[in-house]
């Protein structure tokens, strides 16, 4: 007869051991398991050497049997983040970070100790060449450790990513990267600013930043943050102002960010301003409304024109696709990051007149191809404008340049190309001074 005992009729969980590593164990896991538990919250620690606990795990077979004699107990709720349905608050991992420090070289070996005294030097550098720096990492799933320096000399914390990001001349940490910075506010952030969480009271543990890559909806309640954080560098859609301190980020501004740009100019701070990026739903198959527009009008502007053959208009279409996918490539960007579907970089690069414009094709002939009427259309400033006054000089038609030609387009440029299109034999409206396809093709043909 059964005693109760077998397998069939045990009702009580079975109890494992789990062997808790001796605290010296150098194998790599032992080595970051230490690390992030010195930052851990209070209550946290590491077991004593060679110790044993006991883990009770629930089995398959145990609930199954228990069920019959109690009824379920429902999942426990947990509080979810504002703006994150379904993932639980304070799950985000801890982002220890290191000491302000000099650049390590590829062998790994630092120079002289930063100086705290010395004044804080800024770089110039684009927005754009800010967000290409963050995605770098993000490609290359940069691991995090507050202690470890990645083949370009920057600690792979948060802080140092955000210093890799700005070129700054050595690793900052959240306590030094504001002397870099201007505070700002919400309305004013645009991508590479950084949101910066500073806590005094745990500077090492507590504290951490991101780089603000660009509101992903028009309401302006989440953003693209890039930011470096267990277990790698990552890009995600996050609720300002962060998953968790929200109310302690601040926006800042690195003071060495420029407006150089190659791409079309005079698009004011006030007009950028009162559009931020509307979100993604509203461009690729199927969409159908003004923002496609909008997008079609400022890609024609960067040199997109030739993608379309009417329009732009507000229905999303293959023109539309392959202009964005120009002006990403445009950028350097590549895989993902140049999908052909604008996100926030994207559009603020468009709007602010930011970036490099689309480059001109070559035809089977080695002509360029024509970059659009509004390349050369009074306010224009572009690189376009510059290849047709060279070319016009080329030819023998730059008498009209005082100096020059330059990228923005003048008066002197149109008396040109009115020379050039009157020598082709044309009268009247074809030879209007404004260039257009065929005066494209025979001046550089």
């Amino acid at each position: 007869m059964c005693d109760g005992t077998c397998e069939g009729n045990r009702t009580g969980p079975p109890v494992f051991e789990e062997f808790e590593p001796a605290g010296d164990c150098g194998c790599p896991g032992c080595v970051h398991r230490r690390r992030v538990l010195a930052y851990a919250p209070a209550g946290g620690s590491v077991a004593r050497p060679a110790a044993f606990r006991p883990l009770v795990v629930a089995a398959a077979a145990s609930a199954v049997v228990a069920a019959q004699a109690a009824p379920a107990l429902a999942a426990p709720r947990t509080a979810e983040r504002p703006g994150a349905p379904g993932v639980p608050a304070g799950d985000e991992p801890a982002t220890p970070q290191g000491p302000r420090a000099p650049l390590y070289g590829p062998v790994g070996r630092p120079a002289d100790p930063a100086d705290p005294s010395i004044p804080a030097t800024t770089r110039a550098i684009t927005r754009a060449d800010i967000i290409e720096r963050a995605r770098r990492w993000v490609a290359q799933k940069v691991p995090y450790d507050m202690t470890a320096f990645w083949s370009d000399g920057y600690r792979q914390d948060c802080s140092g990513y955000v210093s890799m990001a700005w070129n700054l001349p050595g690793n900052e940490w959240t306590g030094s990267l504001g002397q870099y910075a201007e505070r700002i506010s919400k309305d004013e952030l645009q991508p590479g600013d950084m949101l910066l969480f500073h806590n005094a009271s745990d500077p090492y543990g507590g504290s951490h930043v991101v780089l603000f890559g660009g509101w992903t909806d028009g309401a302006r309640t989440t953003y693209a943050a890039y930011e470096q954080t267990p277990p790698h560098t990552l890009q995600r859609t996050t609720p300002y102002a962060y998953w968790n301190n929200s109310a302690s980020y601040v926006p800042y501004r690195y003071k060495g960010v420029t407006g150089g740009t190659a791409g079309a100019k005079g698009v004011s701070e006030t007009t950028q301003a009162r559009k931020p990026f509307p979100g993604t739903a509203h461009f690729g198959p199927g969409a159908n409304n003004p923002h496609v527009t909008e997008l079609g009008r400022l890609l024609v502007d960067r040199g997109g024109a030739r993608f379309y053959a009417t329009g732009p208009g507000p229905r999303w279409t293959d023109a539309d696709r392959a202009a964005v996918l120009a002006f990403q490539q445009a950028q350097g960007w590549q895989g993902a990051a140049a999908d052909g579907l604008p996100g926030p970089l994207t559009w603020e690069l468009l709007l602010t007149g930011g970036g490099r414009d689309i480059p001109a094709a070559e035809d089977s002939h080695g002509v360029p191809g024509y970059p659009g009427q509004a390349a050369f259309r009074p306010g224009a400033v572009n690189g376009h404008v510059t290849r047709l006054g060279q070319q016009l000089v080329r030819k023998g038609f730059g008498r009209h340049y005082v100096t020059g030609p330059g990228p923005g387009w003048s008066e002197a440029d149109r008396r040109n190309v009115e020379e050039f299109q009157r020598a082709q034999g044309w009268r009247g409206g074809a030879a209007d001074g404004l260039p257009g396809p065929e005066t494209w093709r025979r001046l550089f043909s």
